[in-house]
């Protein structure tokens, strides 16, 4: 799906697969990031209409001091229990959908040439692939995806492993991605494969203009 002269990538990955590191490399290039857990950090800031929807749907105790969300104590409710988050992916993928449109449209207006990177854990989850030009899934092995986790968030390997367990496998992903990087290179290696991906999606950016 085109916009103008502009080329949508999904970047996914599972859980500490490197998707991130990947794209802080296409934004190093030149490309447009649009981070989908900023955009729902954002939507679900106290008083907002997806604050008070969470709220409703799971009670005051998944709040901090603050009134904001506590993402860990919501997940840790949600994660296991399919009806549960399909009750939270109901409140959050289209006001997330909503949020990266506009993004995509502010975008546009001040780059109409851009190749936009959106970076997002539940791409295909949320149906927002079908939204993409092209996409990208980030292939990392289980061991290295817990030793990442544990390593940067403290969490434990055994949260670490459930968090895996609860998403969608790896091979089902790639079954919808129009390019596979191994996110377990070291940076000198995966960079030129990202810096001459990124060259390919702004000829195709031409190519369909």
């Amino acid at each position: 799906m085109l916009w103008c002269d502009m080329l949508i990538v999904g970047l996914t990955g599972g859980l500490a697969s490197g998707k991130t590191t990947i794209a802080q490399i296409f934004q190093q290039c030149g490309a447009e990031i649009i981070d989908a857990d900023s955009l729902t950090r954002e939507i679900v800031k106290p008083r907002r209409v997806a604050w008070k929807d969470i709220i409703r749907m799971f009670g005051r105790a998944i709040l901090t001091e603050q009134n904001t969300v506590n993402r860990a104590a919501l997940a840790h409710r949600v994660f296991g229990h399919p009806r549960k988050l399909k009750q939270l992916t109901n409140i959050l993928y289209p006001r997330v959908a909503r949020e990266q449109a506009r993004e995509v449209r502010r975008i546009g207006r001040e780059n109409p040439d851009a190749v936009i990177i959106y970076d997002a854990a539940m791409l295909i989850e949320s149906d927002a692939y079908r939204r993409m030009d092209r996409v990208i899934v980030v292939k990392t092995p289980p061991y290295m995806q817990i030793q990442r986790a544990c390593q940067r968030t403290g969490m434990s390997r055994v949260e670490a492993t459930r968090r895996i367990q609860h998403q969608m496998p790896l091979r089902k992903k790639i079954q919808y991605a129009d390019h596979v990087l191994n996110g377990a290179l070291p940076l000198r290696q995966i960079r030129p494969i990202v810096r001459s991906l990124y060259r390919h999606f702004q000829a195709k950016a031409r190519q369909d203009t």
